[in-house]
């Protein structure tokens, strides 16, 4: 198991990454954060916790006795999808799960000293282990909002979703193990989410009560309260493809090897030494499961990437890398519709 010092040190060295994106929240609604290399960013790092502010948003991250990071991979319509989980376990991650508009007072705890004075309201969306609330500076919009206290807001005949669309208040969404905080505009219901800090709220997957999605694999016992995505050795941060770095590459690999599930680092590499010897195929009996299959399909495509050419390279992936339904839906922790 990791340390908490350890721990301490990888979120430190991430959170002093501008390449990282990260994301705090449940399945169907989530807040996203990240910055540009050149963006000004108030950074804090210690062995409590980290964080980093800019003008459009905000991440903090505590660390907690408790707290687990799982690295994992899954296969993408391109290339693939990587990520860390940092989890909790379940008795630890349960917050407040109210199902109703309701007031909470001035934000304490905001990640910015001219943010303290506004006001909290939970939106009441009841999600397992996140708050997910709205910061109101305005007491006018605020004085609106009371009104509409004790009531769902996506009850039909509740106009505080209207009032919230119309102010565009900071969206805090809060864990055990700390919050991510979003100060751009709310885009309209037609409109492409803003690049940088931005969430997406989505009603229905809500309702599934699920802490994340099926295709994420998790520690048995475990949830994960928020995550951080390592810049990708094959595409931008927009998910556009770019030329391979190995280097992000094998830094992440090593994060897998650390921290993600031993079993599915041990297929990867028998794999790649496979198609490295020039053998055949395996036959699908002697890969059992999903997991395993997109193991292969990922260790595959991860060698295709780096600039792997042969004709048992070529071979493998016409027997494995078939139309299969991807797991972009794995990063509906990272949702994609507002």
């Amino acid at each position: 198991m990791i340390s908490q010092a350890d721990v301490a040190r990888l979120l430190s060295d991430q959170i002093a990454d501008p390449g990282t994106q990260w994301s705090l929240g449940t399945f169907g609604a989530i807040a996203e954060f990240a910055r540009d290399p050149d963006e000004p960013v108030a950074l804090a790092a210690s062995d409590r916790g980290v964080a980093a502010v800019t003008a459009r948003g905000g991440i903090a991250i505590r660390l907690h006795e408790e707290i687990r990071p799982f690295a994992s991979e899954s296969v993408a319509r391109q290339h693939w999808n990587h990520r860390v989980a940092i989890c909790l376990p379940e008795h630890a991650c349960a917050m407040s799960r109210r199902a109703a508009l309701t007031e909470l007072g001035a934000d304490a705890d905001a990640l910015r000293e001219q943010d303290r004075d506004g006001v909290l309201f939970d939106l009441g969306l009841d999600a397992p282990q996140a708050d997910l609330c709205i910061r109101v500076a305005d007491p006018h919009v605020a004085g609106e909002l009371r009104k509409h206290v004790g009531r769902p807001v996506f009850a039909p005949d509740n106009s505080a979703m209207g009032i919230i669309l119309a102010a565009n208040p900071h969206r805090v969404f809060i864990s055990r193990i700390g919050r991510a905080e979003v100060y751009q505009p709310i885009p309209p219901h037609t409109g492409k989410s803003p690049d940088g800090p931005h969430t997406h709220v989505l009603p229905k997957l809500l309702k599934s009560g699920r802490t994340h999605p099926a295709t994420e694999p998790v520690p048995d016992g475990f949830v994960p309260c928020a995550h951080f995505y390592p810049a990708h050795p094959a595409k931008d941060a927009l998910g556009q493809a770019r030329a391979f770095e190995r280097a992000r590459h094998e830094a992440f690999q090593r994060l897998l090897a650390e921290l993600g599930a031993p079993e599915s680092a041990v297929l990867k590499q028998q794999v790649i030494a496979a198609v490295e010897r020039g053998e055949a195929p395996w036959t699908e009996s002697r890969i059992s499961g999903r997991s395993a299959r997109a193991n292969v399909r990922i260790a595959l495509r991860q060698m295709k990437a780096a600039g792997g050419a042969s004709v048992a390279l070529t071979a493998w992936m016409t027997a494995f890398d078939r139309a299969e339904p991807a797991d972009d839906a794995d990063d509906l922790s990272r949702g994609h519709a507002d």
